[in-house]
């Protein structure tokens, strides 16, 4: 329970998931920790117990609180004088609703990958129990800890652009061009399941990436949506390929485009913006330049860190000069640095905003569940246009 006295030390982490031949679970372990305001030393790291307990050298977790299960870390954690302060849920879709439901209602403070749930009707329960408990809950949409991601909302929001008017938002990968999931590689298997994924494939994986970032730059709220997705490689049973139309309060418009069989893409998300007085590029395998356009001007090209004009939510966002690449882990661990500020916050019993937040949170990630689904059932009546907004999104 949260209480009045300050909190002086470093955050205890507890993770879930991440065992042997897990890739998040490794960059969740790495960005926690990487400002030192966070220790693991708690897991349970896989749903097969032997794998759980062999896995936790891996993380110098001490062998007493590497657990053969969620249900079992939650049960031993409360009892403890020296328990997590929060868990990091890194395992597949269809498993995040049970351990966060369970840990948030123990009164641990949660970090989930995303998508947030299996399903829709999930998401709103959980919602409602994060709402019940106070606890600090943060969805790992990490691109939204980029500088330049960070740059451009505050540039957006000091109406450096004027009225936005389109925002065309874009992740393209080719990693499943071929039936991966057949040779039983790990991340397609589960990835193109639908007992595992739910209702979407790539929509769920990356597209719903590629939708919260322009959320989270412009501020803008969603109408309506047309989609229409796509199964390219035969005999796979979620959509490999898929666009989305969106229709915003102000009236811009939004395009949402994401592909898992392009040939040669690796992580290739990349944003653009219009506004009636200026436009910007922003490109994730190129982070650290963001690029603002306007008529009868020289283009001109933001670096992170790079001098007075950067704002000071993105400045602070940096931890090396410009010059010096950063990139996926520090963009992750800015995102568990906010989560921090507001984790120590309800600890010393402060009010804590969970809206609108710097970190993405348990309203983006219900958000996200009601895109995949009204893009589903979008595409399943061929585009139409659907209604398309929840009552509590942030702004």
């Amino acid at each position: 329970m949260p209480t009045n006295a300050p909190l002086d030390r470093k955050l205890r982490m507890g993770l879930i998931g991440g065992g042997q031949g897990s890739f998040i679970g490794r960059v969740h372990a790495t960005a926690a920790v990487l400002d030192n305001r966070a220790a693991l030393v708690a897991g349970a790291l896989s749903s097969d117990p032997a794998k759980a307990k062999a896995s936790a050298p891996d993380y110098d977790i001490p062998a007493d609180r590497a657990y053969t299960s969620y249900q079992e870390m939650a049960a031993a954690e409360a009892k403890r004088a020296d328990k997590v302060d929060f868990v990091s849920v890194a395992t597949p879709n269809h498993t995040h609703f049970e351990i966060a439901k369970t840990f948030a209602e123990a009164g641990f403070n949660v970090v989930c990958d995303k998508p947030l749930t299996f399903d829709l009707a999930q998401a709103e329960e959980l919602l409602k129990v994060v709402e019940k408990t106070g606890v600090v809950f943060a969805v790992t949409h990490n691109y939204t800890g980029y500088p330049l991601v960070r740059q451009a909302r505050e540039m957006i929001q000091a109406g450096e652009l004027g009225e936005i008017n389109a925002i065309r938002s874009n992740y393209i990968q080719g990693w499943l061009r071929t039936r991966l999931e057949s040779s039983d590689q790990k991340q397609a298997k589960w990835r193109t399941d639908p007992k595992q994924s739910g209702a979407a494939g790539c929509f769920g994986d990356i597209g719903t990436h590629a939708y919260n970032l322009g959320r989270y730059m412009t501020g803008l709220l969603p109408t309506e949506l047309s989609c229409s997705l796509k199964v390219f490689e035969e005999g796979r049973a979620l959509d490999d390929y898929g666009t989305a139309l969106i229709r915003y309060e102000n009236g811009a418009l939004g395009s949402v485009t994401a592909s898992q069989i392009s040939h040669g893409r690796e992580n290739d998300l990349f944003i653009e913006i219009d506004g009636t007085k200026a436009a910007l590029e922003w490109h994730q395998e190129e982070p650290n330049k963001l690029i603002v356009r306007k008529n009868g001007d020289p283009h001109k090209i933001y670096t992170r860190a790079g001098g007075p004009y950067i704002g000071t939510l993105s400045g602070s966002s940096s931890r090396l000069p410009s010059g010096h690449p950063e990139a996926f882990f520090e963009a992750f661990a800015n995102v568990y640095t906010a989560t921090y500020d507001a984790i120590v916050k309800r600890a010393g019993g402060q009010k804590v905003e969970s809206v609108n937040t710097v970190y993405p949170n348990v309203y983006d990630g219900v958000e996200g569940m009601l895109f995949i689904t009204k893009c589903v059932e979008s595409s399943k009546a061929n585009g139409g246009w659907l209604p398309f907004r929840h009552p509590k999104s942030r702004k």
